[in-house]
């Protein structure tokens, strides 16, 4: 395909012309490039000089069967995205923005400002519009990675890439702490909490760890083999249907069943009319996820079961009277 049918005259345009065909096809010959642009080829060798000079790593091979290439080096070359792609960019940052992602906030930041800088008027208005009307409204999430460490992911991705025994200073339910080598392979996100999967020395064996029960992280030198073909995710999956219990729920709400519907529109549960409200019925083993529903719903209601679901309330309301109020406040 002739670069002309596609409207790009000016030489800037034409020298990102060739990085695209680069970047598409790994090497070309100055004179094939110089076809495609419709240009003689010591123009072509003006834009590859210009790249060179942009810092863009445009090596030259010589010879019968030269051809200009793109090598590996620091600095990346500019990226261009189309409308949906930039969209998907700047509404993926935004949500894990919104959702408190694990991550460095100023990094999310740093990359949303920079791909807004770069995207047409058109394009940037129709992503803050997407913005405005788009939140993301997930308390649990929230407050469940509020409690981790972002380095604490930072740490463990680099263990688990690098294939570097990890020390973990690991929390119990009831609070007891140990200390742990672990083989990690894999995190994996399920509703909302974060897991990492792998072999515990202490225990000889595979293991699977919370990551908000994380106390303290450090990677050593030591190396270890992965399993190939091991799956995380299955066995995560595995792992928490074994050791966690399931709790059939019910729960009355004092509320219209066509305003329980909007507030709680699932095929998960179900929703029963009363003459007193509504009926709420689930099968979950999360109850502290259940609990932040129930409160962000901000409507009366009664815990008919389990009885294992009042005590999780009052686990909570005992961690607010904690709170204290700030000098200023």
């Amino acid at each position: 395909m002739k670069f002309r049918e596609r409207n790009v005259y000016s030489p800037t345009l034409r020298q990102l012309a060739v990085l695209e065909l680069l970047q598409t096809y790994g090497a070309m010959p100055g004179k094939e490039l110089a076809e495609r642009l419709e240009v003689d080829v010591r123009t072509v060798r003006r834009y590859i000089t210009a790249l060179q000079d942009m810092g863009i790593p445009v090596a030259a091979e010589r010879g019968p069967f030269g051809a200009y290439r793109l090598k590996r080096g620091a600095r990346l070359p500019p990226l261009i995205y189309n409308d949906s792609e930039a969209s998907a960019i700047v509404l993926g940052l935004t949500a894990m923005r919104q959702m408190n992602f694990p991550m460095d906030a100023v990094a999310i930041e740093s990359a949303l400002a920079k791909t807004k800088r770069v995207l047409p008027d058109r394009v940037f208005d129709y992503v803050n519009e997407l913005e405005d009307l788009i939140k993301v409204h997930n308390p649990a999430y929230q407050s469940i990675t509020q409690l981790m460490h972002s380095d604490f992911v930072m740490l463990l991705d680099h263990a688990i890439r690098k294939r570097k025994t990890a020390v973990l200073r690991y929390a119990s339910k009831d609070g007891q702490q140990t200390e742990r080598e672990v083989d990690l392979y894999g995190l994996v996100l399920i509703t909302g909490q974060w897991y990492a999967a792998g072999y515990c020395h202490l225990r000889k064996g595979l293991r699977t760890f919370r990551l908000d029960r994380l106390v303290a992280i450090t990677i050593t030198d030591r190396h270890f083999e992965r399993p190939q073909n091991f799956d995380v995710l299955n066995y995560v999956l595995e792992s928490r249907t074994q050791v966690q219990k399931s709790f059939d729920v019910e729960i009355v709400l004092d509320i219209s069943i066509e305003k329980a519907r909007s507030l709680l529109p699932s095929e998960m549960h179900s929703l029963i009319p009363l003459d007193e409200g509504v009926l709420y019925r689930q099968s979950t083993s999360r109850l502290d996820w259940l609990a932040f529903t129930l409160l962000n719903l901000n409507v009366p209601f009664r815990i008919e079961k389990p009885t294992e679901l009042y005590g999780v309330f009052q686990d909570l309301a005992e961690k607010a009277g904690r709170v204290k109020p700030g000098k200023n406040s």
